[in-house]
């Protein structure tokens, strides 16, 4: 095909195109290296190409907890919860960053939420436990402080 015919719209079989990169496993590959402000621009590149997908707005605000940035991620699973008001992970993780910013009342909300519809799997049990304990310790304050993140793993 002559130049003259792809400047003007014609297609060539054995031009090479551009091709989109998965910009979301990217990201998880970044944040399994622990370089999660490269995550964070994988991500935004993801959103771009789709805006309302849950795993990477969920995936997105983790990477941003992580890096400090509770502002942000409190924006991205407020965003998920807007296409998916169900969506027992953001409840869960919003409501944990709305208990360091001091908002314990949203918090319970989004806790009350998680347990609700609380997620399904082997390991659901110790996050629902962990939800629950966080509860008690904000409706009654004098049990004690809200307890620790359950590490995972």
């Amino acid at each position: 095909m002559s130049w003259l015919n792809r400047l003007f719209g014609g297609k060539a079989d054995n031009v090479a195109r551009p091709q989109r990169l998965d910009y979301l496993n990217e990201a998880l590959l970044l944040e399994r290296q622990g370089d999660y402000d490269a995550a964070i621009t994988s991500y935004r590149l993801a959103l771009r190409d789709h805006p309302d997908d849950l795993r990477v707005l969920q995936n997105m605000a983790i990477a941003y907890s992580r890096t400090g940035r509770l502002e942000e991620a409190i924006r991205a699973y407020r965003r998920s919860l807007e296409i998916d008001p169900s969506l027992s992970g953001a409840h869960y993780g919003l409501a944990f960053l709305l208990i360091k910013r001091g908002d314990a009342a949203a918090a319970e909300k989004h806790l009350e939420a998680f347990l609700a519809r609380p997620p399904d799997g082997a390991e659901s049990e110790r996050w629902v436990r962990h939800a629950e304990a966080t509860l008690e310790s904000l409706r009654n304050p004098s049990v004690g402080g809200a307890p620790a993140e359950p590490s995972e793993g």
